[in-house]
């Protein structure tokens, strides 16, 4: 009997050390999933997290001499842009980057750090990237907000920031918006086509996709580039170094230069009318759009 009680004990003791082992086993899996998902939402939450907005402006314009600082509703349309990028809840810093010292001037004037940039930039984005450099804090995503939407939805600097930090095969992010069929053959107005992924095939001045018939597809759901844009930093200081490229150059469209050169973009489509001031006609509809809504 007692040898029978032994025999059980013995089972019933190697059973138990068993299940303690498999506990054991499986809490230990537990803690190290835990630390690894503890890590992984770290780098997560970490990764390209240090934002800085830069408001390219210059006062030499071919088709606008002066736009940066031209009235809107008794505000300059650069402290209108600014106001507007500041609702954004993404960005840890703004500053204006220009080569003018009156656009300098007049944003230091309404409060705006300004940053003072070479002459010799040819675009946007190589004005971003020297300001960047001059900046004391380090930054791991450059937003160019474009000083000509003074009507920009804080929301969508917001979305193309999220868009950037979401997807770590890109280095570069825009948005688009529903083309309106007047502004099909617009060179003013960029056409974007993306895949199925949401990352930009190609940017053009004329209409894509262009069909056989040459006229405007009232059901197509052609796409209009808004001029915003976000860079990954480290990315931002290799595209000066990037030669100009033959699409570039024939479509003047910077973003040619990224995407020919192999890198890739993510592309965020908004519910957003585009209300960029081109041209000195473009205030007055500004103006108008800003009564209708009561925007001061």
């Amino acid at each position: 009997m007692s040898t029978c009680f032994s025999s059980s004990s013995s089972s019933s003791s190697s059973s138990s050390a068993k299940s303690w082992i498999v506990h054991g086993i499986v809490a230990g899996a537990a803690i190290a999933a835990a630390i690894g998902a503890h890590a992984y939402l770290a780098r997560s939450r970490n990764f390209r997290s240090r934002v800085v907005g830069i408001i390219p402006a210059r006062f030499a314009s071919s088709r606008f001499q002066g736009k940066p600082l031209v009235q809107i509703l008794g505000k300059p349309m650069i402290q209108r842009t600014w106001e507007r990028a500041k609702l954004a809840t993404t960005l840890d810093h703004i500053v204006v980057a220009t080569d003018d010292e009156k656009i300098a001037e007049c944003c230091r004037g309404f409060g705006a750090d300004v940053i003072m940039t070479s002459e010799s930039c040819r675009n946007g984005t190589e004005r971003c990237n020297e300001a960047l450099g001059k900046l004391e804090k380090k930054y791991d995503v450059v937003v160019n907000i474009q000083g000509d939407e003074p009507l920009i939805e804080p929301e969508i600097i917001d979305g193309i920031v999220k868009a950037l930090q979401a997807a770590p095969d890109a280095v570069f992010s825009t948005a688009v918006t529903s083309l309106k069929p007047e502004d099909a053959f617009d060179p003013n107005r960029v056409k974007c086509v993306v895949d199925n992924r949401g990352y930009a095939i190609y940017f053009s001045r004329g209409l894509i996709p262009y069909n056989k018939s040459g006229k405007v597809n009232q059901q197509f759901p052609y796409l209009l580039h808004l001029g915003i844009q976000s860079y990954d930093a480290k990315f931002l200081k290799i595209y000066p170094e990037l030669e100009p490229t033959p699409l570039q150059l024939e479509e003047d469209l910077e973003q040619l230069k990224v995407l020919e050169n192999g890198y890739k973009m993510k592309v965020m489509k908004v519910d957003h009318e585009a209300h960029g001031v081109d041209t000195p006609d473009d205030v007055e509809k500004i103006e108008t759009l800003m009564r209708e809504r009561n925007l001061s």
